[in-house]
């Protein structure tokens, strides 16, 4: 079974795990706008014991969102995703954007697409740099 690593964006904290992901979701409601800063949160979805800590777990810290089955955990350093256990305890859930690696599953689907932005669709269609605009 190939691995696949993870870390923060102030490298403090990292991780490994199995390349095996059951689900891979781009979950456009807006308590994961609020949680990501962005259009959506793509989330990866593992068994509970699917991860070893390399370095930093004493600094992830984990907002529960109240009423809601939604959390967020991070580096306390660098605010970098990191993963973190559902609230049912049933799936480890990797913020994909925190993969230094490529996952063995691609995005299967678009949830909760009627609260995408606003702005979504044309920014999908936007004009598209490799680097900053001149």
């Amino acid at each position: 079974m190939s691995k696949v690593l993870g870390s923060c964006l102030c490298g403090k904290v990292s991780f490994e795990s199995n390349n095996s992901f059951e689900q891979f979701h781009l979950c456009h409601c807006i308590q994961c706008q609020k949680t990501t800063g962005s259009a959506h949160a793509s989330n990866l979805f593992t068994t509970p014991e699917n991860i070893k800590w390399l370095s930093g777990s004493k600094l992830v810290k984990r907002f529960d969102v109240p009423g809601r089955a939604i959390s967020k955990a991070f580096c306390t350093e660098c605010g970098c995703g990191v993963p973190y256990l559902s609230g049912s305890g049933k799936a480890l859930v990797i913020p994909a954007g925190c993969l230094d690696s490529e996952p063995a599953i691609e995005p299967q689907d678009n949830i909760f697409y009627s609260e995408k932005a606003k702005w979504y669709d044309k920014a999908i269609c936007a004009k598209k740099f490799e680097n900053l605009p001149e």
